[in-house]
C-alpha cells in the first residue's frame, strides 16, 4: 500500500514537473509578449499625446495672433462690439499640412452685439528640428476673414463677411519698370 501511494505521488510530481517546465517556457514568452505589447501601446499613446499637444500649441498661437488683429479691426468692432472674445475651443477646427508649415484654422468669436466665425490661413517661419515641438514658432497669417452674424431689429439677422487681412492686394504691374542689366565695361 505504501508503494502504491509513493508511486502515484511520484507520477503526479513527474507530470507536474514537465508541465511546470512548459508553463515556465510559455510564461517567459508570454511575459515578453505582454511587455512588448505594453511598450508599443505606451509608445503609440505618447506619440498621439505629443501630436495633440503640438496641435493645441499651434491653435493657441495662431488664434491669439488672430485675436490681436481682430481687436484692432474697426469693421469687426462696429459689427459685433467690444470686447471681442474667442469662443469655445471645442467649436474650433484646425488643419495642419505641409509638414506642419501651414495651417488652416477657424474658431468662433463673440461680442456684445453678435457672433462670428473667424477663418485664417497661416504659414510658419523657422526650421524643423528633432525637438521642434518644444520651440516657439512664429506664424504669419496670410488670409483672414470673418463671417459675422448680427441680430437686426428690422427682421432676420444680418450676415456680413469682413476681410481682416493686413496686406493690400498687389497693385497693377503698370508702375513696374525692370532695371537694365549692367553691361561689363570695356577697359
Amino acid at each position: 500500500m505504501f508503494a502504491r501511494r509513493f508511486t502515484s505521488v511520484f507520477k503526479r510530481s513527474s507530470t507536474s514537473s514537465s508541465s511546470d517546465k512548459a508553463a515556465k517556457e510559455n510564461g517567459t514568452l508570454g511575459s515578453f509578449g505582454r511587455k512588448a505589447v505594453s511598450f508599443v501601446l505606451i509608445t503609440v499613446t505618447g506619440g498621439v499625446a505629443l501630436s495633440a499637444l503640438d496641435d493645441l500649441s499651434i491653435y493657441r498661437r495662431c488664434s491669439s495672433k488672430a485675436m490681436e488683429k481682430v481687436m484692432r479691426n474697426k469693421a469687426m468692432i462696429e459689427a459685433i462690439g467690444e470686447p471681442i472674445e474667442k469662443g469655445p475651443w471645442y467649436n474650433a477646427s484646425l488643419a495642419v499640412s505641409q509638414q506642419r508649415h501651414s495651417v488652416s484654422c477657424s474658431f468662433p468669436v463673440v461680442g456684445p452685439q453678435g457672433t462670428g466665425i473667424l477663418h485664417l490661413k497661416a504659414v510658419r517661419n523657422g526650421e524643423d528640428s528633432l525637438f521642434g515641438f518644444l520651440q516657439q514658432r512664429e506664424w504669419d497669417i496670410l488670409i483672414m476673414d470673418a463671417l459675422v452674424h448680427v441680430p437686426s431689429n428690422d427682421g432676420p439677422q444680418q450676415t456680413l463677411r469682413i476681410d481682416i487681412s493686413d496686406f493690400a492686394p498687389p497693385s497693377a504691374a503698370t508702375d513696374y519698370k525692370p532695371s537694365e542689366p549692367e553691361k561689363p565695361g570695356t577697359s
